[in-house]
């Protein structure tokens, strides 16, 4: 990523900005939901022959997927702008370009333009939106898993035959064919890739019925460094400083450079799967399973991993989580919302909560990883979060977080029941780095 992280975060502060702002008034005037005629699903569209309006800032899209089809709706009105059909149970991936995201929809990743954009112009940028269209492109595998983009290349690992594709994806266009590089791993199984700008990978090794190794290649795919000691390896997220990390059952593994570090968990059993990370702090936020026996855990404890001094701060709750339930705020604070119903804001350097914004109302993880349940998704300073009982959508202003309830500054009325939801923020940028908490891991997911 080659864009400063001070121009970045400027562009898509102002976008956050306007949405709080928006978002405000529309409560007081009772316009946040889509008007019952627009629920319906949309008829397809052509790509290539959509109406281009510009916009007077960046404005994000927000899409949710639900059991059918995918939502997109506006981030700033909250007026539901698309209901796109698609097969068969989905996952939504960010794709690294602030436009695009990628639909895990059976044995691909497919391309959804989601219409919001932004060009830089001199001193200042040009920001546009057309219609939400899911395209027929699409990166096609066995099984597709995790796909991340870091450094500027997207990989796109597919669990069912072990082939990681990657590619460019700074040129994505709903009409234009992906193509992309592919590597055939010696086992297939449930890993993950992270392609960095020297032409080196991180990736995972193992079978479908046992995964313990992370090892680094380098670009002529000759191996650089490994562990065999991450059992269960799962899931990947990124620190500052480019500092990658990958969950195991027995503590988890920092990659920094060519050099791999294993940070032994207290616990024999201490399951890190699913990780948030923030470009913005050298912690990582996790969660915290010790129970090896368990169907579905539903743990009380959180997990803060600092990768320049390998230490894990293990951090009681006063209730317990999903993996939906992480995320990172702008500043790299960290977010937990748990099953009482409450978005709680924790300084990651203390381990501290800064903060508690009741949000839902009490719900439980459900024992199917595939059901939905509350989903959290960050963007600048907004979180959303969706409460499926409810068909609605809730957005925090996270600067209010110590406001409780009061961050609240809009609920949105879906016209679907919601699954899971990613960002699209439109703002200027170049392709940036996605972290796996953006596509968050998922128990009993163990092929």
């Amino acid at each position: 990523m080659t864009t400063s992280k001070k121009s970045t975060r400027a562009a898509r502060s102002f976008a956050s900005f306007a949405a709080v702002s928006a978002l405000a008034l529309l409560a007081g005037c009772g316009q946040g939901s889509a008007p019952e005629s627009e629920a319906g699903s949309a008829p397809a569209i052509d790509p290539s022959d959509r109406e281009t309006h510009e916009a007077a800032g960046a404005n994000p899209r927000i899409a949710a997927t639900y059991d059918g089809g995918i939502l997109v709706l506006d981030g700033i009105t909250g007026e539901q702008l698309a209901d796109l059909p698609a097969q068969g149970f989905t996952r939504l991936n960010q794709a690294g370009d602030d436009r695009h995201l990628f639909l895990t929809e059976g044995d691909s990743f497919r391309l959804l333009d989601t219409g919001t954009s932004s060009e830089p112009h001199g001193d200042h940028s040009h920001s546009y939106t057309t219609d939400p269209v899911l395209s027929d492109q699409r990166v096609e595998g066995s099984h597709p898993g995790h796909l991340v983009v870091h450094d500027g290349i997207a990989a796109a690992f597919f669990d069912g035959d072990g082939v990681v594709k990657t590619f460019d994806p700074s040129g994505l266009d709903a009409t234009t064919a992906i193509e992309s590089d592919d590597q055939t791993l010696p086992d297939p199984h449930h890993g993950v890739a992270v392609p960095r700008e020297d032409g080196s990978v991180v990736l995972t090794e193992g079978t479908e019925e046992s995964r313990s190794t992370v090892l680094v290649q380098d670009e002529d795919g000759e191996e650089i460094v490994r562990t065999d000691d991450c059992p269960g390896v799962h899931g990947e997220t990124v620190a500052a400083d480019g500092v990658i990390t990958v969950g195991c059952e027995n503590g988890i593994v920092i990659v920094d450079g060519d050099e791999i570090t294993h940070v032994d968990a207290d616990e024999d059993y201490a399951r890190l799967g699913n990780q948030a990370g923030s470009p913005e702090s050298p912690v990582v936020l996790g969660d915290y399973k010790t129970d090896p026996d368990a169907e579905l855990e539903r743990p009380t404890r959180i997990s803060l991993t600092d990768t320049e001094s390998g230490a894990i701060e293990v951090v009681d709750l006063p209730a317990s989580y999903s993996f939906r339930s992480l995320a990172r705020g702008p500043e790299g604070e960290a977010l937990v919302l748990g099953t009482d119903g409450t978005l709680r804001v924790i300084d990651e350097e203390s381990g501290e909560i800064a903060a508690e914004v009741p949000v839902t109302e009490e719900w439980e993880e459900p024992s199917e990883w595939q059901t939905p349940m509350p989903n959290i998704t960050v963007s600048d300073e907004l979180a959303y979060v969706t409460d499926p009982k409810t068909q609605t959508m809730h957005l925090v202003d996270l600067t209010k977080a110590e406001d409780g309830a009061e961050a609240v500054v809009d609920s949105v009325e879906l016209s679907q029941v919601p699954n899971e939801t990613a960002v699209a923020s439109g703002a200027v940028t170049e392709v940036r780095e996605v972290v796996d908490g953006e596509h968050a891991g998922h128990d009993g997911h163990n092929h």
